[in-house]
């Protein structure tokens, strides 16, 4: 099993493209863009031992002690640079698999000067398996993931059984898994899992997550949820976003 890292050589800079409106981007692997060195392909020894892979990705922040929160798909980075402006004494790893949005988020956090935030180009529930220790994170944000719309294809949706495992594992007791989509074939989908993993009857391994109201952060505008670039564009008066916490019991 390999681990491709995607970080481009040690002057870690990306062509911007379109999103950079043709800038280069500079990710600063080694302290924005977490780096190959940070981050280094799985070991063989996982075919015979599943924890043999695992790092404490507190270690990539300069005050590992702090609040740890993951969010998973960043987009543009405007939810990560609004959260991590407004709660300075958390650390934030962002985890984004489209190396465009990598790139162009990391950019604008180095721009930002935020030094509690660290990006990480990688599949972020293979991350939450094979990486992340258990019970080291406070809360995971996960908003306006890919729906996946043809069904042929939603073996690809991030929110099902593997995922809820691992999020529920690497969450601290009281830890919250926050969920946001506009999506509402999604959103059904998401629902027959809430239900499952919110009973104890039917919670994988009997340990059922509480499901709460979802509060906005009181920094985000009037009528947002999150205010990601994403929601800013698709969503509006006319479409009302769904989301849920689903919290570890403590």
């Amino acid at each position: 099993m390999t681990h491709d890292s995607h970080i481009p050589g040690r002057s870690g800079r990306f062509s911007g493209g379109k999103l950079g409106h043709g800038r280069e981007l500079d990710v600063a692997a080694g302290s924005i863009g977490v780096s190959p060195e940070e981050y280094p392909p799985l070991p063989d020894a996982v075919m015979t031992d599943p924890l043999a892979g695992r790092l404490d990705p507190r270690a990539w922040f300069n005050n590992p002690t702090r609040r740890f929160e993951i969010e998973i798909g960043c987009g543009k980075g405007t939810f990560m640079l609004n959260v991590a402006t407004e709660n300075p004494s958390t650390n934030f790893l962002g985890i984004e698999w489209e190396g465009a949005f990598f790139a162009y988020t990391a950019d604008r956090v180095r721009r930002a000067g935020l030094e509690n935030v660290r990006m990480l180009h990688a599949d972020a529930v293979e991350f939450l398996k094979w990486r992340c220790p258990d019970a080291i994170v406070n809360t995971i944000h996960l908003y306006y993931s890919d729906p996946w719309p043809k069904a042929k294809h939603h073996k690809n949706r991030v929110v099902q059984d593997k995922f809820l495992e691992q999020a529920r594992r690497v969450l601290i007791p009281g830890g919250e898994l926050r969920i946001v989509t506009d999506h509402d074939d999604y959103w059904q989908w998401m629902e027959t899992f809430f239900d499952r993993w919110t009973d104890a009857s039917t919670a994988p391994g009997g340990v059922a997550l509480a499901r709460e109201a979802f509060v906005p952060p009181d920094w985000v505008g009037e009528g947002q949820v999150v205010a990601t670039n994403y929601e800013k564009k698709m969503c509006g008066s006319t479409k009302q976003p769904h989301a849920a916490v689903l919290r570890k019991s403590g």
